[in-house]
């Protein structure tokens, strides 16, 4: 399974966005298993991108 198009143009959204607050990004994954992106920024946020590219922080 490969991220959709959809998850590639949040993925590069959502990374600039968290660059342009200042927050590195520490990881960055593609779950081949759920087909989701996983992406851990700074100390504490964490993003989910969905199949459909919508994106969400995870508490």
């Amino acid at each position: 399974m490969l991220p959709t198009t959809e998850q590639n143009f949040t993925s590069v959204y959502v990374c600039q966005m968290l660059s342009n607050f200042y927050r590195s990004v520490e990881l960055f994954r593609f779950n081949d298993r759920t087909g989701e992106i996983y992406i851990f920024a700074g100390e504490e946020l964490q993003v989910v991108i969905s199949r459909d590219g919508k994106w969400r922080f995870i508490l």
